[in-house]
């Protein structure tokens, strides 16, 4: 396993911790990371737990070094492998939690949206959908993805507006199950993976396919329309021959 990602199983629970050594970047190295984590998780848990090591901080979402490098083919593998890993979140197997003690920029953000339960610790933090802000109309799979789990007005909001939401806001908006104080974050860990071990495991998968199915289709044909090198490069076209506010 990459140094990006850490996998350790205790009683059943695998916990998955990102650390990059600086702000979790999704490049595609360490999503490929993340995915060898959950292929681990798959064979060796029942329960996943996925969570940043690093203090204030979730993920910084994409590499923009990445786009801004003008290098299109890699820019494509990085967004299509965070589109993939999303995808396989909203249907893996075990049941999943994610935890929210630091910013989730937007492929972070997308992480946390596919997780079955997405626990929050209160801070001066941020997640949702920023792209527009930074000049990126957000890809129609995390649309999709958020559709499924957002408020509607909420997810206008953000899509279009590029509003982020500290906890209190996320959890109304429905980025977020359930928000507590830092301190109190591992008693309601411990809580939920209590809760989650009663729970009939094979149901509990079948239910989460048989409710998400429409949103997967529509997160896959999204990717496939527009994740392509065709598709990637029509957009940057319509993108570039925008005028720009002098």
């Amino acid at each position: 396993m990459a140094m990006r990602v850490s996998f350790e199983v205790t009683s059943g629970v695998a916990q998955i911790g990102l650390d990059d050594g600086k702000v979790n970047v999704m490049s595609t190295a360490m999503l490929a990371a993340i995915g060898a984590a959950f292929d681990r998780a798959e064979n060796e848990a029942e329960i996943v737990v996925l969570r940043s090591a690093r203090p204030g901080i979730f993920s910084a979402g994409f590499d923009l070094k990445v786009f801004a490098s003008g290098d299109a083919a890699k820019s494509l593998e990085m967004v299509r492998a965070g589109a993939e890993l999303a995808l396989r979140l909203m249907s893996f197997p075990h049941p999943t939690v994610g935890v929210m003690e630091g910013h989730a920029f937007p492929m972070g953000t997308f992480l946390l949206l596919a997780c079955d339960v997405r626990l929050g610790a209160r801070g001066p933090h941020r997640m949702g959908l920023n792209e527009v802000a930074i000049g990126i109309a957000p890809p129609s799979f995390a649309i999709e993805l958020a559709r499924s789990r957002l408020h509607a007005a909420w997810l206008s909001r953000t899509a279009t507006l590029g509003e982020m939401y500290e906890p209190e806001e996320a959890l109304t908006a429905g980025f977020l199950d359930r928000v507590v104080a830092p301190e109190a974050i591992e008693a309601a860990l411990t809580e939920t993976i209590a809760a989650l071990r009663a729970i009939h495991k094979p149901s509990h998968a079948t239910a989460k396919q048989r409710l998400r199915q429409p949103a997967m289709d529509a997160m896959r044909a999204a990717i496939d329309r527009e994740l392509t090198m065709a598709a990637y490069a029509a957009s940057n076209r319509a993108r570039s021959a925008v005028a720009r506010p002098g």
